[in-house]
């Protein structure tokens, strides 16, 4: 492919006014108010002017304006500024500066950050109402926990301290701060962010783990989850405290739990025909023989977990174990490695494997998250970078909202994806007669899923008044 003409230096002017580079954005915060996100933050978020005069003024405009910015792919408050250019102003009031939204930001106390956290959870309870976003949540929802750690640099980042990283397959220090992110998802549906929370890089990854669980328990079951509720993480949250909080709200748990005497003990005993192939999705078959190529086995034993106050409780231990690569496979007797976890499931062995085993799935969110607006933390203060984690949390979910009513391949697709088909699409806004249209670029390749998402939410008979 090649220019059709040949351009001087004076052929690129930005001079066009009507022009919006994100039409997307006009359905997608439809649909946000359409859940009551203004009126939500009206509700929780009462945030007083304190270092700067007006600085708090209208904070629903605000935060909107930086949600909008994520969902357009922004990672830093400066990024915030695309929402100003060309005819956006024009189709969307309150179009705030990038400063005007850091000073604003900079408000923000921790117990101000609590408040959008809420917001945030009821936003998410609202789309699932509104939109097929969690289906299949009748029957088993799964919530999945586990942490991440964002590098930051410089010496002036409030919280941020020397934490452990994989980097390479290798593990190292690294500056950072850590969140703690709690997906819920379907096996129908892609996860969607339950609850969030920011914490200090040095901070163990099951610090608070139990009351975050608790509360994504609660988000569960405002959005719809009236079944069967299934609680999955890896060995940093196989704990006491974890494990009660799931028996106190009547939930299932598929806990990956550390190697001690006892647990090796369990294992030790249980017998070596008790073990049976695991065929996990896409598995391979030997074309010869018709058998997997893969060596993992699972079994189970009963185990007895002992709780606080003299508690005690009967699991079922689950015992993955595979040959250890490092060990010629010629030796007399096979060398095996063990990945135990507890459940208290019904699920039969090998389904409670390859079901705690999707506990990956969280990663998907991570790389989303990475990939948009957690790829920098933008402020210095530790309570604004709580605010910026609740708005990444909020355009999270709200892309994944538009993706459903896209249908198709969006409805899982990747973060990067739906900003590419749904959001920024460019489009030339014209009012003739005071009838706004947007102008649309022809034989764009997601038409049809876009036209799915504007007719979704634009045709929506029972649309929610914006607050004033």
């Amino acid at each position: 492919m090649h220019s059709s003409y040949t351009f001087t230096a004076e052929s690129a002017v930005f001079d066009e006014q009507n022009l919006v580079s994100a039409a997307g954005l006009v359905p997608v915060l439809e649909l946000a108010e359409q859940a009551g996100l203004s009126r939500l933050i009206d509700e929780h978020v009462d945030l007083p002017s304190t270092r700067v005069k007006s600085g708090a003024v209208n904070p629903a405009g605000k935060l909107t304006s930086i949600i909008s910015g994520m969902m357009c792919g922004a990672d830093s408050i400066d990024d915030a500024g695309v929402l100003r250019a060309g005819g956006t102003p024009r189709v969307f009031n309150e179009v705030y500066a990038p400063s005007t939204l850091g000073i604003f930001l900079r408000e923000f106390t921790f117990g101000h950050a609590n408040q959008l956290a809420a917001v945030a959870r009821g936003h998410l309870a609202a789309l699932a109402a509104r939109t097929p976003l969690l289906a299949g949540g009748d029957q088993r929802a799964f919530l999945d926990i586990d942490s991440l750690l964002r590098p930051v640099y410089g010496h002036h980042k409030q919280g941020a301290s020397f934490g452990h990283a994989k980097i390479g397959g290798r593990a190292l220090l690294r500056k950072g701060l850590s969140p703690l992110i709690t997906t819920l998802s379907t096996a129908h549906a892609a996860p969607v962010i339950a609850q969030a929370r920011l914490r200090s890089g040095k901070t163990g990854s099951g610090r608070a783990a139990a009351s975050q669980v608790k509360q994504a328990i609660h988000t569960a079951r405002a959005c719809g989850a009236t079944d069967t509720i299934m609680v999955r993480g890896d060995s940093a949250y196989g704990s006491k405290k974890v494990i009660e909080t799931c028996l106190d709200e009547h939930v299932e748990f598929s806990l990956t739990v550390s190697r001690n005497k006892r647990i090796t003990a369990a294992i030790e005993c249980i017998d070596e025909h008790a073990y049976t192939p695991v065929r996990y999705p896409g598995a391979v078959e030997d074309p010869d023989t018709g058998a997997l190529i893969s060596d993992a086995q699972v079994a189970e034993t009963p185990y007895t977990l002992r709780l606080g106050r003299n508690r005690t409780i009967t699991v079922r231990l689950v015992v993955r174990r595979v040959k250890d690569a490092s060990h010629p496979d010629d030796g007399l007797l096979p060398v095996w490695r063990y990945h135990p976890f507890v459940t208290n499931s019904e699920l039969s062995t090998t389904d409670a494997d390859i079901t705690h085993r999707k506990h990956a799935i969280i990663e998907t969110t991570f790389a989303d998250l990475i990939d948009g607006p957690l790829a920098h933390i933008p402020s210095g203060l530790f309570a604004a970078n709580c605010a910026w984690l609740s708005c990444a949390v909020i355009a999270h979910n709200l892309l994944r909202a538009a993706g459903t009513l896209a249908g198709g391949n969006h409805a899982a697709a990747r973060g990067a994806t739906l900003r590419r088909d749904l959001v920024n699409i460019p489009a030339r806004f014209a009012a003739p007669a005071r009838k706004p249209t947007l102008h649309l670029p022809a034989h764009w390749p997601w038409q049809t899923s876009w036209k799915a998402l504007w007719t979704n939410v634009i045709s929506y008979p029972t649309a929610q008044p914006r607050a004033a």
